[in-house]
């Protein structure tokens, strides 16, 4: 069984099409369906059904892809340990996260990362947490800042803070900050909340605060960004939940309330599980947690 064989034969599965597979993977299109053939035939199975639609794994095809894909990418961190103890740090770094979130947290280490490592190219991809947990699962970042919980079970975690959720409120309506013990957040039910979008984690974690609390918020406003959300806060047109890093503690148009029940949430870089985290990114990690300390020193 050659290595190029189950190359070709996870290429169409990816694509779905042996004419699709065969031009991303630049060979003839009867050549590539003659090597899978030679392929189907030394494991004496039919690995695919060849549909006018669509090519789709058998049974024992769906088993063969996961087997083809686990060896691929062990084929993959092998390759990139060995350049790694042979010929350093590798020179690029894909850090995954959302866009406030990480602007919030990575700047400091990014700044003494590459100014201890500046021969290394660190490339920073800002999406929303359902698409970051997939690129992380899939490997197209080296490491993603995500809070938890993740739902990806591809992926393992390395904890980066837990910081505190607040209730945030137009200072110019009639609400009370509570002293002590905090606000009910069932007290505000009957108010408007805004949202984060569909494919946000930070979305999940207030849903799941409302729902301990005994009620499903009424949406008024849905945005893929807290800032807006808060500035929509500040105009009245509802209330909404923040971390505490995001808080405009300066602005006289809101109010922060803390809650009874003291939620938090947690940040954690993510990567897949049992795979080869490079040099660089073992780097940024201790890197980060020096900066980490030096900026809770500083507090």
């Amino acid at each position: 069984m050659e290595l190029r064989w189950i190359e070709y034969a996870l290429e169409v599965y990816r694509q779905g099409s042996f004419t699709r597979a065969a031009a991303q993977l630049s060979v003839a299109q009867p050549s590539l369906s003659q090597q899978v053939a030679k392929l189907e035939r030394e494991l004496s199975v039919v690995l695919f059904h060849r549909g006018h639609a669509a090519v789709t794994p058998t049974e024992a095809g769906r088993r063969f892809i996961e087997y083809a894909t686990e060896m691929m990418r062990l084929r993959d961190d092998l390759a990139r340990e060995m350049r790694e103890r042979g010929l350093g740090m590798e020179k690029e770094l894909v850090i995954g996260a959302p866009a406030i979130t990480g602007g919030h947290v990575l700047p400091p280490a990014l700044h003494a990362f590459t100014s201890q490592f500046g021969d290394v190219r660190v490339r920073f991809v800002e999406e929303a947490t359902e698409a970051l947990e997939e690129m992380a699962a899939s490997g197209l970042t080296d490491l993603t800042l995500l809070s938890l919980p993740l739902r990806d079970e591809r992926l393992t975690v390395h904890k980066v803070l837990t910081e505190a959720l607040y209730l945030a409120v137009p200072s110019n309506k009639d609400y009370t900050e509570r002293k002590g013990c905090g606000a009910s957040l069932s007290e505000y039910a009957h108010i408007p909340f805004i949202m984060l979008k569909q494919g946000y984690g930070f979305r999940e974690t207030v849903l799941a605060m409302c729902a301990e609390a005994g009620f499903q918020p009424q949406m008024a406003y849905e945005t893929s960004s807290i800032e807006t959300a808060q500035e929509l806060v500040a105009h009245g047109l509802g209330v909404t939940i923040v971390p505490a890093m995001v808080r405009r503690v300066d602005s006289p148009k809101l109010l922060y309330l803390a809650l009874d029940t003291q939620p938090t949430r947690t940040l954690v870089f993510a990567y897949r599980k049992h795979c080869y985290l490079s040099l660089a990114a073992t780097t940024f990690l201790k890197v980060f947690e020096e900066t980490q300390l030096t900026r809770e020193q500083a507090t």
